[in-house]
């Protein structure tokens, strides 16, 4: 596979802490909201795709049950949020409250 964060998958990932993980992820998300917001689809996708790069390097190495859950879950409606029918009503907003909280967690524990 090749990857967009080629030394996060040569293992760099796993050092990160889950809060950290999910603050990078919801970066990637930020991205591709604020190339959606100027008319660039095509930067927006390339955000997208790494959102669902970081969220799967996620999964390939978490143990704990209760972020495996979350992390699937957050896969599963972002994904519906940018291409589906947006089944759990999200909102670009709450994306961002969503992830603020993580970009919060991680910058406590420095």
């Amino acid at each position: 596979m090749s990857y967009q964060h080629k030394d996060l998958a040569a293992g760099r990932w796993r050092e990160l802490s889950f809060f950290e993980q999910m603050a990078n992820i919801g970066s990637e998300v930020e991205r591709a909201f604020d190339w959606r917001a100027k008319k660039n689809a095509g930067y927006s996708q390339k955000a997208f795709e790494r959102t669902l790069e970081l969220i799967d390097l996620t999964l390939e190495n978490i143990k704990n049950t209760a972020h495996f859950k979350e992390i699937t879950r957050t896969r599963e409606a972002i994904v519906d949020h940018f291409f589906g029918t947006n089944q759990f009503m999200s909102t670009e907003n709450s994306w961002r409250s969503y992830f603020s909280h993580f970009i919060y967690a991680a910058r406590k524990n420095y």
